[in-house]
């Protein structure tokens, strides 16, 4: 067992998670498994270890092979001690000591969001509409200037590409934002079911491209609610990939149903009432929107998220799952409510 040095380059991790503990981080480092994890270290037998994500590893004796592991299957303490030991476990501890429990917990909680992160496509709903309005803020309503009321969030998407089994940021692809306001209106269309005319109006939307490290940030506001869906966020990603293709992925992003009943607490969203539809009950969160959850951090009277996704531009069929991901995808671009 090897611990990581200060000035030791952290790299990028995948998360699983401790069942009824905490979490863990792993990732593939200089030919070792790197594992950050918090452990009971009275618990003769430790909880079991879901794994979230999926990836290649290499092991001790060079191989090359794949934890072959659908996504949320459960390991037993023996299981993740095996795989962990074929591979030559490190694990980071401050300056060069053996890590305790609590310190790997007090680190855990810093560590980088994973990028590499199969998430599942869910619909794009009937509020997309592809105005090339590139910018950060998407909070304005262009034609006034004016910023849409609502607590202020600011959400990093990092973006990464998968190819022969590796995990590297992807650069240069074009992210899109779209949403509802405070009051559960989208900009841009006319909707005589929820009952608003927001034709030629362009709030809560915007795109940007990923930079070196696979990041699109944006400023925007917490998000309303409208009859028959739960809080979520849109966002569709698109990279040319050099074969006369277009790679595109569309889904959502949800939020924790304890932090929605703060928010919508306060102006302006009080005055809308009381939600219709929470995640347990939205069609689509059904779909895989437990691994679409934004987690969030306070700041100020607003928030911070992160938002890993690894995506497989070798397969460019909108909608259908991704050949690394190895399991049912999303459900493909409808149009329908969302």
């Amino acid at each position: 067992m090897r611990v990581l040095q200060r000035g030791d380059p952290v790299p990028h991790f995948r998360v699983t998670t401790i069942e009824g503990q905490g979490v863990a981080y792993s990732t593939v480092w200089q030919h070792r498994i790197l594992v950050l994890v918090t452990l009971p270290v009275s618990d003769p037998d430790p909880p079991e270890l879901q794994v979230i994500g999926r990836g290649s590893i290499t092991t001790a004796g060079g191989a090359m092979h794949d934890d072959d592991l659908p996504v949320g299957r459960i390991l037993s303490r023996r299981e993740a001690l095996a795989l962990l030991s074929a591979a030559g476990a490190t694990v980071l501890g401050p300056f060069g000591s053996s890590p305790s429990a609590a310190t790997l917990g007090q680190a855990a909680a810093s560590a980088p969001v994973p990028g590499c992160v199969v998430r599942p496509e869910l619909i794009e709903g009937p509020y997309f509409i592809d105005l090339q309005l590139n910018r950060s803020d998407i909070r304005s309503e262009p034609s006034t200037g004016a910023a849409m009321p609502g607590a202020l969030l600011t959400l990093a998407l990092n973006v990464s590409q998968i190819s022969s089994g590796t995990c590297t940021p992807l650069q240069g692809a074009m992210v899109d934002l779209w949403q509802c306001d405070a009051a559960g209106e989208y900009s841009a269309f006319e909707d005589r079911t929820v009952g608003f005319d927001t034709r030629g109006k362009q709030f809560l939307r915007g795109h940007q491209l990923t930079n070196d490290q696979g990041l699109a940030r944006f400023t925007t506001i917490y998000p309303g609610w409208y009859s028959g869906r739960a809080v979520h966020l849109h966002f569709k990603i698109r990279k040319d990939t050099g074969a006369g293709e277009t790679y595109e992925f569309t889904s959502q992003l949800f939020f924790d149903e304890t932090l929605t009943d703060s928010v919508h607490l306060r102006p302006p969203y009080a005055t809308k009432g009381k939600r219709d539809t929470r995640n347990e009950t939205d069609r689509f969160f059904k779909d895989g929107g437990d691994r679409l959850l934004l987690a969030t951090s306070p700041r100020g009277e607003g928030f911070d998220t992160t938002f890993g996704i690894g995506l497989d531009l070798s397969d460019a069929r909108t909608g259908g799952p991704d050949r690394w991901q190895g399991a049912p995808g999303g459900r493909g671009r409808g149009r329908g409510q969302g």
